[in-house]
């Protein structure tokens, strides 16, 4: 296997991290602290430079506060400086691992996402559960007769981002790249985090989390498509889907998936969040809800816009918030909802909206 052992000067050349600061202000351009950045730009990129040759780079504390939207989960932000050194050091290695990354892994991937995959998922659902049958119709041509013998493994791994094992990421960075100094900035990286567990877990949002991520869960895609053979598989992060026509089929691939997780990556499939079930009702799967013809909002999502209205007016009645603020998000949230079956529901928020911000003016 092809290793990379001298890729260091490349992340630290002052291209590559002008290139990674044009990265980490997109969409931040407004923000004070990339405008402060920014306005001594050559210098400061220049002492970045300076610290990561002489290894004298050290990140500065995360700042973490928790969001809610739906469910509670604790974000972890990095300094702006430290944001370039992420993008710095994916700008050097991510070509190399993307390009062993599975088709079907959708997550942090450009021309991928929750579009991509539910897309890919419905394109699965429905070869799987035709089993191959054509009818010929009225009119002489064929149509697809879907067959309830059409089974899904929905799962996704305990606590998953608090569980990454070090050692464990490590060692398969090192299958690839063998130069220890990209290796020293990965750990300066790693150890920024602090956990309950040392030698555990990465922080929700940061770009490098994101990427190691897709790295580590790349050798359970592997298992999975080359050692199970399993041919309708995909994976957004640590939710993953596994269709088939046998349900005896899946049940073992559980166990086998199971005991690779935990033998070979040091976590575990929820045991909560993992079942089999049969296609015939739908699928719920990124915030949607999948059928044969046509998708649905998940109920919790779609319950939330009504919340968030709320909100934003309480917000814009104490002068808290513009209107123009509020619709960008109601467009923002509308070409999501699009994606699905919901056209009644968006003409409803739509005119709710209507009658909240445009009957005084």
């Amino acid at each position: 296997m092809k290793t990379y052992r001298n890729l260091y000067p490349n992340l630290c050349s002052y291209e590559n991290l002008e290139l990674a600061f044009r990265k980490a202000r997109k969409k931040k351009t407004t923000k004070q602290y990339v405008m402060d950045f920014e306005s001594n730009l050559e210098e400061n990129l220049n002492q970045l430079k300076y610290e990561l040759e002489t290894f004298a780079y050290a990140p500065s504390p995360l700042t973490t506060f928790t969001v809610r939207d739906p469910k509670t989960r604790r974000i972890s932000a990095s300094h702006f400086r430290d944001r370039i050194v992420h993008h710095a050091l994916c700008n050097v290695i991510g070509p190399i691992f993307e390009k062993r990354f599975i088709h079907d892994s959708f997550a942090n991937q450009k021309g991928k996402g929750t579009h991509s995959a539910i897309r890919r998922f419905e394109k699965f659902m429905r070869k799987v559960s035709s089993n191959g049958h054509k009818l010929r119709n009225g009119g002489g041509g064929n149509c697809v007769l879907h067959s309830n013998r059409c089974y899904v493994l929905k799962a996704d791994i305990k606590h998953y981002f608090d569980n990454i094992d070090y050692e464990i990421l490590l060692g398969i960075i090192r299958r690839k790249i063998s130069d220890p100094r990209i290796i020293w900035l990965i750990k300066q990286i790693l150890s920024n985090h602090k956990t309950r567990f040392p030698g555990k877990g990465m922080p929700l949002g940061n770009l490098t989390s994101q990427f190691f991520a897709n790295v580590y869960l790349n050798e359970l895609d592997y298992f999975v498509k080359h050692t199970l053979k399993a041919k309708y598989y995909l994976r957004y992060v640590d939710d993953f889907v596994i269709l088939h026509m046998d349900k005896n089929v899946l049940e073992r691939w559980q166990c086998e998936i199971g005991q690779f997780l935990k033998s070979n990556l040091n976590v575990e499939i929820h045991p909560d969040k993992s079942r089999i079930v049969s296609v015939r009702n739908g699928i719920t799967l990124l915030g949607f809800r999948v059928f044969y013809h046509y998708r649905l909002l998940k109920k919790s999502n779609a319950r939330r816009v009504w919340k968030r209205l709320d909100k934003f007016k309480q917000k814009h009645q104490a002068g808290n918030i513009e209107k123009e603020k509020i619709s960008q998000s109601l467009d923002g949230w509308l070409a999501y909802a699009e994606f699905a079956n919901t056209y009644n529901l968006r003409m409803k928020v739509a005119s709710a909206f209507a009658e909240a911000f445009n009957s005084g003016e």
